[in-house]
């Protein structure tokens, strides 16, 4: 699998005594949305790779695939390595209908048919992937704090959530991480979600750090997608949006090659450097792009460094982050717990 990289630092993720990696791996293009599935038996080789290399954070979700790469990752983590890994996975987006839902009966549905497929008698870090905004987040924490209790799962996490969300959650059961999108050119959340989760000691999971590889392979990345790659649908790669936004990408690239580093090892290295309580997932199909992530961590950045990079995003990024039919923290306020009937 070629020279292992320097070995993954440690970090504890929230106040609940949970301790990961400080990257994590996230493994949903292995399966899905990024094109065809990859080989199982390279993407289970580059898991263990990953895990010989420190990584202990292993980001999954029952949507993904659908199923198939829970079962993947499972496969991946089972026998001796068990103990050494954390196995993070998320309910809430029901395959096939466009419909979230965080009631009690499909929450708890939801974990034993991942619990199964993943072939654990324990989630480690189990995140409501969508807000489902007809159900309290009260109740849905209520059944996910049942389990927690049950031993079935040892922590809670929520994926996409506003600031209030995530405050009334953590209320009803400590939330260990709130999983959610940062990245040089994702940076929305700093105004509340990331002082939020600061405030009550929620450690804070970046997904597509790198841009969804934008911030890796700059506006050329678009002419490599395959037609099942979801990426080409979204906003930001639209022809008209990816020619504004491709500045963001020159002048990262720029600043990477002064620095003797490439322009996805600096807009990592800008993630990591946000706190210790940050724990970035890009995702990698490929061992080449996984040893090169793990070498961001030692990409030393100065304050001027930072604020340089800062200033290069702070011109307006053209196109959403998601369509506007998928739910996300903008819209992710649900009913008071008094207007809930129970079934």
């Amino acid at each position: 699998m070629g020279d292992a990289p320097v070995m993954v630092p440690r970090i504890k993720l929230g106040s609940q005594r949970l301790e990961v990696s400080a990257l994590g791996l996230g493994c949903m293009g292995m399966s899905a949305y990024y094109g065809p599935p990859k080989p199982e038996s390279d993407m289970i080789a580059l898991i263990h790779h990953a895990i010989a290399s420190g990584v202990t954070l292993f980001d999954t979700s029952d949507i993904y695939g659908p199923h198939t790469n829970e079962i993947l990752v499972g496969k991946a983590v089972q026998g001796e390595v068990r103990e050494k890994v954390q196995v993070a996975t998320k309910f809430g987006i029901v395959a096939g209908v466009n419909e979230i839902r965080g009631d009690p009966a499909y929450v708890r549905a939801a974990c034993e048919d991942s619990l199964k497929r993943l072939g654990v008698d324990c989630i480690d870090l189990y995140y409501q992937h969508r807000i489902d905004t007809r159900v309290p987040i009260e109740v849905t924490v209520s059944e996910l704090k049942k389990l927690v209790e049950e031993g079935k799962i040892k922590y809670i996490g929520l994926s996409e959530a506003s600031a209030s969300t995530i405050r009334r959650a953590h209320a009803v059961h400590p939330i260990t991480a709130v999983q959610l999108e940062w990245s040089l050119w994702s940076r929305d959340v700093e105004a509340e979600i990331i002082p939020t989760c600061r405030e009550l000691g929620i450690g804070i999971v970046a997904y597509s750090p790198l841009g969804r590889g934008f911030l890796s392979s700059g506006p050329n990345l678009v002419s490599t997608l395959s037609d099942q790659d979801f990426r080409k649908d979204l906003p930001r790669f639209q022809p008209e949006n990816i020619k504004k936004n491709a500045k963001i990408f020159e002048q990262v690239n720029a600043m990477a090659t002064r620095k003797g580093c490439t322009p996805s090892q600096l807009a990592l290295a800008w993630v990591h450097n946000q706190g210790s309580d940050v724990c970035p997932i890009p995702g990698t199909t490929k061992v080449e792009n996984f040893n090169n992530n793990v070498a961001a961590l030692s990409v030393n950045l100065t304050p001027e460094d930072m604020v340089e990079l800062e200033s290069y995003a702070s011109s307006d990024i053209q196109g959403d982050r998601y369509h506007e039919f998928l739910n996300t923290w903008k819209d992710s306020e649900t009913p008071p717990v008094s207007t809930w009937k129970a079934e």
